[in-house]
């Protein structure tokens, strides 16, 4: 290592040990600091991640993945993954968004167990004429903290009017019944828990308290296609795959690449904020008040506000509750370098293409991004490339 990357690793380090900052790890690894108790819930969680589920507990009969950590693997459990979600809407300006949850359109599922098969049952599709969208797998670090904000931090970073006038417009997404969502890609989801338990039901066909039916194509289930008593998932398995989760350490800052200078990716790091792309992908976000001390009112950098923004037409696919077709929350940079498809679909692998890719509220920082000279583009990827 070269000195100046021993000193610029040494800055970044000695910033995430500052009073009030998120502590930071490796991939896959616990939170720094979790007392004796949260670091148990955390394990057990872990173990629960990686259990593989088979249909006489209670999988399907629709499902995608046996195991949460299918989906999650990369760089380690809890990271990315190379499975996408399809997803089926309608959209209409009057009434807003129809999620076909009649026909399942929250999530097309692509498998079924030997027993639904055996009955008869088809897979999955999407309905006619509907509106499509591929969701890859997100990676999970860090979440707890994004679970710890408080609603009024969101809020207060909103600006659907634009009253400042710097072209952007962003505005909290919002769940099925109203409240302030932060999860997921179209920011429909408000808690942790919910987010577990919606992927326990889409993702693997088990039912939990909140989600009691199986369901196939949005209808219920029949009986003889899923045997297992109801609910197949009990609360505290979802409260400790939420713990695992909550308790995941996110990732800190990378070294450079190999070629690129710790001089440069500083560079780069000023030309984020100066063409705009953090009025969207804020540096850093302060959770509020938790009973666990390491997710306390700490500085997390999470690089988002967690808002939705109109990325215009070339990312426009299905609809939310909250959200128009086009509408994307802020994705988290946050251990961006771990990720190898990128956008919400996955369609591009270069950072360059993804930028570029930016349209609607983003359209100006895109555009300030192709006015820098080739240098100073190299520089600003460089930094995007030690997140």
């Amino acid at each position: 290592m070269t000195k100046g990357h021993e000193l610029w690793l040494l800055a970044v380090v000695g910033a995430a040990a500052c009073g009030g900052r998120a502590a930071t790890g490796e991939p896959g690894a616990p939170l720094p600091g979790l007392g004796a108790a949260e670091l148990a819930r955390f394990r057990a969680g872990a173990a629960l991640f990686n259990r593989v589920f088979s249909p006489a507990e209670g999988l399907g009969p629709s499902f995608n993945e046996n195991q949460c950590s299918a989906c999650h693997t990369s760089p380690a459990i809890g990271g990315v993954g190379g499975e996408r979600v399809l997803k089926a809407t309608r959209f209409d300006l009057r009434t807003g968004c129809n999620q076909l949850v009649y026909a399942g359109g929250e999530n097309i599922r692509r498998q079924l167990t030997p027993q639904a098969r055996a009955l008869g049952l088809a897979r999955e599709a999407p309905p006619p004429g509907a509106q499509t969208g591929r969701f890859t797998a997100p990676a999970l670090y860090g979440l707890g903290f994004v679970d710890a904000l408080a609603d009024g931090a969101l809020l207060a970073r909103q600006d659907p009017e634009d009253a400042n006038h710097d072209g952007i417009s962003g505005r909290v997404g919002r769940t099925a019944d109203g409240r302030v969502g932060r999860f997921g890609r179209k920011a429909d989801i408000a808690t942790l828990a919910e987010f577990t338990a919606t992927a326990l039901r889409f993702e693997m066909g088990l039912t939990t308290s909140r989600h009691p039916r199986d369901v196939v194509q949005g209808r219920p289930a029949p009986s003889a296609a899923d045997t297992a008593p109801d609910p197949e998932v009990g609360d505290s398995v979802v409260a400790r795959l939420s713990d695992f989760v909550r308790f995941l350490a996110p990732p800190g800052r990378g070294l450079p690449r190999a070629g690129r200078t710790a001089v440069a990716v500083a560079r780069g790091e000023r030309w984020f904020a100066e063409i705009g792309c953090a009025g969207c992908h804020v540096p850093a976000l302060t959770t509020g008040p938790s009973p666990a001390s390491a997710l306390d009112r700490r500085q997390v950098d999470l690089y988002s506000d967690l808002l939705l923004h109109d990325m215009g037409p070339a990312l426009a696919d299905v609809c939310a509750p909250g959200a128009t077709p086009s509408e994307v929350r802020t994705a988290p940079l946050m251990g961006l370098r771990f990720r190898e498809l990128l956008l919400h679909d996955g369609r591009v692998t270069s950072l360059q293409e993804t930028i570029m890719l930016h349209g609607g509220e983003a359209s100006g920082a895109r555009e300030r991004f192709t006015a820098l000279s080739a240098a100073h583009q190299v520089e600003l990827i460089a930094f995007l490339e030690t997140l």
